[in-house]
Parts: structure tokens; sequence; C-alpha cells
């Protein structure tokens, strides 16, 4: 049910704007500082949901977008070594032509099985450790985008979102951004009962099917 309520709103293409921060301010701070000039090869580690890949995919498209020359490599720990072979000539074409390289793992490129001078490529630059959005980090993001929006949400619907949808923050704003529209049809308020009722008139068609 909850990819038929996202096919009412798919989830934003990921920004450096519509990253919910947390305690990874440092991060949005330092890509923007690469694209701006400032140190331009910039690494990110961190567990699984903690954003590598909507910082990397937003970094791209922000250089992309202001005529850069910049490159993302996301979890560079999975390259086999002809990759990683291409991704050090990379750092050092970008090195040269002063351009910018956002790259991502699990872990720092200290601890990676990578080849050594790639290692130390990747580690040339920034390296910053991302952490996980906490519930109560979710929850204000969540109740910061409603706001935005003019919707009113209670702690209950909150709770329900974080723990019925997945957990990352680009399907739960997706969801959020559903419920609005689905509230504007309805004329209702945004509240708990309106949610499961949404659930459930998407889930009719589906097994009359």
């Amino acid at each position: 049910m909850q990819q038929l309520l996202l096919e009412l709103a798919p989830p934003p293409s990921p920004t450096l704007e519509n990253f919910c921060p947390g305690r990874n301010g440092a991060a949005i701070k330092a890509l923007r500082d690469a694209l701006g000039g400032g140190e331009r090869f910039v690494f990110l580690w961190g567990p699984g949901g903690s954003g590598k890949t909507h910082l990397l995919r937003a970094f791209a498209a922000a250089g992309a977008a202001a005529g850069l020359e910049v490159a993302a490599a996301d979890d560079v720990a999975r390259l086999d070594d002809p990759g990683q072979i291409a991704l050090f000539d990379l750092c050092n074409r970008l090195r040269a032509s002063k351009g910018a390289l956002a790259a991502s793992a699990g872990a720092p490129p200290a601890r990676l099985a990578l080849r050594a001078d790639l290692r130390s490529r990747l580690a040339s630059g920034i390296v910053l450790q991302l952490r996980p959005l906490s519930d109560a980090d979710k929850a204000a993001a969540l109740l910061e985008r409603a706001l935005e929006r003019g919707m009113a949400l209670d702690r209950d619907l909150i709770a329900y979102l974080l723990t019925h949808f997945d957990r990352d923050m680009g399907t739960q704003i997706a969801v959020l951004d559903a419920l609005d529209r689905y509230s504007l049809q309805r004329k209702r308020a945004i509240t708990l009962p309106l949610l499961k009722e949404a659930l459930r008139s998407l889930a009719a068609p589906e097994a009359d099917a």
C-alpha cells in the first residue's frame, strides 16, 4: 500500500536543500564549499540510511546545474580492480582540472579494502562521518515540512508514519505530500484516521483487480 500511496506523490529528487541534516550539517557545508571552490574532495562515510546516496546525487545535480566539472562515486568499497583504477584516474583528472569529487562508503578510506593509492586520494580532502537521523530528528523534519505547507500534524500520525512506512526521509516526505493531496481532495483535516482511510481506498481497487 505504501507504493500505491507514493504513486500519488513520488519522492522528490534529492537536493542539498531538501536533505534533512540532523547532526550532519558539516557534510552539507563541505559539499557546498566544494561546489563553491573550497576543498574539492569530500568523502562521506556511515551506515545505510544515513543519507550518503541522497547527498551524492544532490551534489552531482547541483554541480551539473551550475556547469561545474564534478563527479560522485557512491559506495566505492564495491569497486572491482578496473573500477578502482578508473576512479583513481578520475581523481587525478579532477585534481588537475580543479574539478570536485564527492565519494562515499560505509567506512572511512583508511578502513576500506581498496588500492593504497586510491585510499590516499579519497582521504586527501575532507572526510566526514554521517549519522542516521534519530526518530526525534525525523519527527522534527516531518513537522517542519508540514508547517511549510500549512499542515497541522499530531504526534500519533507522525508515529504511524515512522512505524508503518520505509523510514528514509524521502519516502516519509513523499507519503506526507500524498496525504496532503488526499486531504485537499476530501476537504478534510490531516489526521491518522484520514491516512488509514486513504490507504483503504487505494487498496480497494487493488483487491478488486
